[in-house]
């Protein structure tokens, strides 16, 4: 029942063809194909697997992910596995609209070599070298964009595996950065440094980064 009306919902939407549907999580893991899947909504709690665990198993298909859930404390979990958004049940149909828009800014971006980032009720999309550093800040993430900032939903996990690894490096449990936007690093007493950006902004570096992010800088 409940899947047959998600059905109805999303063929009212327009421009969304139906390619596949699946009983458990098994099912849905092998119906999720990339040459002909750009979305798949999944029931958090589903037969055999979850779908928490089909979105970390799938986490390399490209594939925007958005969860169905009746419980509210899953919503941190989906945005961890790199959902792009998560409906409540019962669905409503201008809110699952609403997540369907949103994966179609992510799958255009990925398309496009662009990061989607939520921020409030938009996606921006940004180019990878436009972002300088991200940190985390409570709950949220702030993305240095230019001169913005922009305070997005996505973890900085799941922000560090859609950027470029040959120019982002993660140099604090709560901090990413971009090396090319370095402009000098100056040593702390913890025995890590604070990087300093060409826009004079300052990103803590922990001591266990540090070698790392010294070797990636030919320093």
């Amino acid at each position: 029942m409940a899947r047959r009306r998600l059905r109805r919902l999303l063929e009212a939407i327009g421009d969304v063809e139906i390619v596949a549907e699946a009983t458990s999580g098994e099912e849905a893991l092998a119906a999720l194909d990339p040459r002909e899947v750009d979305l798949a909504v999944l029931d958090v709690r589903m037969p055999g697997l979850s779908g928490m665990d089909v979105a970390q198993l799938a986490a390399d298909r490209g594939i925007a992910i958005v969860f169905a859930t009746a419980h509210p404390e899953h919503a941190a979990d989906a945005f961890d596995q790199g959902a792009v958004d998560y409906v409540r049940k019962p669905i409503d149909a201008a809110r699952l609209a609403l997540a369907v828009e949103r994966a179609r800014a992510r799958v255009g971006a990925r398309k496009t070599g662009r990061v989607a980032l939520t921020v409030r009720d938009e996606v921006r999309l940004v180019r990878p070298e436009d972002i300088s550093h991200a940190q985390i800040d409570g709950a949220l993430v702030s993305v240095w964009v230019g001169a913005e900032v922009l305070v997005t939903e996505l973890s900085l996990a799941e922000l560090e595996r859609r950027l470029p690894s040959e120019r982002f490096e993660r140099v604090h449990r709560r901090a990413l950065l971009n090396l090319d936007r370095v402009d000098r690093l100056r040593p702390e007493d913890s025995g890590g440094y604070t990087a300093i950006t060409d826009a004079a902004h300052e990103v803590p570096v922990s001591r266990q980064a540090a070698r790392a992010l010294r070797k990636r800088l030919g320093l």
